[in-house]
């Protein structure tokens, strides 16, 4: 017997999936758009991210009359310092990510996102104390081997892969402790970001050395444009939610780390060896075991 969401999902399965795509797309075509800004500290560039995404979901929440649900979010301490941690978490996400594609290293980013559906499994083990079926003891097993295989190769482990996949990761694990709505804690998780952002901004444009207002109307109109570029895709992947079930929705999640891999490879022409032909193929072997479980799991529940 399907469950609920499988159920209010049924209705609207193709605008749902092109929901799903359109939010997957465009976290993918980040990894140009942050190339794009190249030029700047990839740090500043985050405070920026921070700051107009808090003034434009604020806007947005505004036009959707969905204050109230802040103002509820607002009054819950415990909550909020959750939020302030996966606020740091994800500020330290997006740095990475921002950094890993003004450097060329959109292929050990992909790398990092295709990794952390993995490494989502490993911490339920870890921290939930779920039990692994032995398909998914054998794909995490499998990860390893790939990152061991990427670090013999490049000669120290891929920092880059390991830090976007567990910050993400742990991300997730600590949002569900604190469930909201997700662009109600988006805008929490800016604030905290804005909070430290705001002062840094300011000093730096006192100094001179600030980004904004010295480079040009493109770079200027780049990162005002963070904060919509941010929020733009998150909505998506709401209706997307609302409309497919959970196992659906998590077979687009690819979709993103594969356009990063092809940017990577195609676009920015980064090197792409044996060793990393080899890592992505124990990865994709890896995910497509899970997937294949999931699958089957969905079709058993169904029957």
């Amino acid at each position: 017997m399907a469950n609920d969401n499988e159920n209010n999902a049924a209705g609207h399965p193709l605008a749902g999936a092109g929901f799903a795509v359109a939010a997957y797309l465009t976290w993918a075509l980040l990894a140009l758009y942050w190339k794009l800004l190249a030029h700047l500290p990839a740090f500043e560039v985050m405070l920026h991210r921070a700051v107009w995404s808090v003034l434009f979901l604020l806007g947005l929440l505004a036009v959707m009359g969905r204050l109230p649900a802040l103002r509820a979010a607002l009054r819950e301490p415990r909550r909020l310092l959750v939020y302030a941690l996966t606020a740091s978490l994800l500020a330290v996400n997006w740095y990475i990510f921002i950094w890993a594609m003004g450097t060329n290293q959109a292929l050990e980013a992909s790398l990092g996102y295709y990794i952390n559906p993995l490494v989502n499994v490993l911490l339920g083990v870890v921290i939930l104390r779920e039990r692994l079926s032995p398909v998914r003891r054998f794909a995490v097993g499998l990860a390893a081997l790939a990152v061991v295989v990427l670090g013999f190769s490049l000669g120290v482990p891929p920092y880059v892969a390991l830090t976007l996949a567990f910050t993400f990761g742990l991300y997730g694990l600590l949002r569900k402790m604190a469930p909201a709505d997700p662009l109600v804690g988006l805008v929490i998780e800016s604030a905290w970001m804005a909070a430290v952002a705001l002062p840094w901004l300011a000093v730096l444009q006192v100094k001179g050395t600030a980004a904004l207002g010295h480079h040009g109307f493109s770079t200027d109109a780049l990162l005002v444009l963070a904060g919509v570029v941010t929020a733009v895709p998150l909505i998506w992947f709401n209706a997307a939610a609302k409309r497919l079930a959970l196992s659906t929705l998590g077979l687009f999640q690819y979709i993103a780390p594969t356009g990063m891999f092809l940017i990577a490879v195609f676009v920015n022409d980064e090197p792409f060896g044996t060793a990393q032909l080899v890592t992505f193929a124990l990865i994709w072997t890896a995910l497509g075991f899970v997937a294949a479980e999931s699958l089957r799991a969905r079709e058993a529940v169904r029957g």
